[in-house]
């Protein structure tokens, strides 16, 4: 139980320093099954956009939907669905979770396709 009131405590402390900056922000919930990643507004109220591996667009194509490949699918989408919202600078909130493996390959993905960190 420690490891996760770490990890939400250093979600907290994240959280708020990205409020002061006051851009959009890209937040990331992995499980043991899939990836989540949603875009909230500037002040938190409400969501831009989101994409997860649920969803058949997402993860209609892929082998497994827990793999680095369906992160980095995750990624390309959530920044296509940004961009389209007009959206190009973001602050990535990785939700406490090490900055490896499926989130570093979600973030790099989403980079590639053209979102600012």
């Amino acid at each position: 139980m420690e490891k996760k009131i770490a990890r939400l405590r250093r979600a907290k402390s994240t959280r708020a320093r990205i409020r002061i900056l006051g851009v959009p922000r890209l937040s990331v919930l992995r499980t043991g099954q899939h990836i989540y990643a949603q875009l909230f507004s500037a002040d938190g109220a409400t969501v831009i956009a989101s994409a997860n591996t649920l969803q058949a667009e997402v993860g209609g194509g892929l082998k497994s939907k827990k793999n680095i490949e369906a992160a980095a699918q995750v990624g390309r989408v959530i920044a296509e669905r940004a961009k389209a919202a007009g959206i190009d600078s973001i602050a990535f909130d990785r939700s406490g979770y090490r900055y490896h493996g499926r989130i570093k390959a979600l973030a790099d993905a989403a980079r590639e396709a053209g979102l600012q960190f």
